[in-house]
């Protein structure tokens, strides 16, 4: 990431908008009582907020130094992992709730997000959900990723790559920035 990139993930705004709007809203009806995963959490912002409110919470990070960062914080509340979305070191139908936010975009390839998909779909158990969110295409998000990767997700396609990833009742919703998707792996 960029220096004006990293900076804003780490911020105060960045926090407050985050848990005020975003994961509220990209959260709603979905279930974080049991076992959650959240696949990249970057630098804990999305973390922090859930590990109030999920029943037990383990992260996945590929960054080796946000890793150490997110144990550092985390430790005894949240279990850090280091490892990659589109390869999870889990065994199969380990979580009941599977969830990432604002970081779709980072993965390097529509190929590598579909991996990611079909590897939350893996480990969540039958009847699990899947939801997130992610960053629209706007000038805006053109500028903070000037010289980072970014691999916007089109929503219009989206509940399809999710149906091919195993799961079913797929949902997409758009927000002025943002969209949401909740997806559930189906009981068979």
């Amino acid at each position: 990431m960029n220096a004006i990139h990293r900076r804003l993930c780490r911020s105060d705004y960045w926090a407050k908008l985050a848990h005020s709007q975003l994961l509220p809203w990209a959260l709603r009806g979905v279930p974080l009582d049991g076992e959650v995963l959240e696949i990249g959490p970057g630098y804990g912002v999305t973390t922090r907020w859930l590990a109030e409110r999920a029943g037990r919470l383990t992260a996945i990070e590929i960054d080796p130094e946000l890793v150490a960062e997110l144990r550092a914080e985390f430790a005894g509340r949240v279990e850090v992992r280091r490892g990659d979305g589109a390869a999870l070191p889990f065994a199969d139908a380990s979580f009941d709730t599977v969830v990432c936010f604002t970081m779709l975009h980072h993965v390097p390839s529509a190929q590598q997000q579909d991996r990611l998909f079909a590897e939350a779909a893996r480990v969540l158990r039958p009847g699990g959900m899947f939801a997130g969110s992610d960053s629209r295409l706007s000038l805006r998000f053109r500028f903070v990723h000037i010289g980072d990767r970014m691999v916007v997700v089109d929503p219009d396609t989206l509940p399809d790559r999710l149906r091919v990833a195993g799961l079913t009742d797929t949902r997409v919703e758009l927000g002025s920035r943002s969209l949401r998707f909740i997806a559930t792996r189906p009981l068979r």
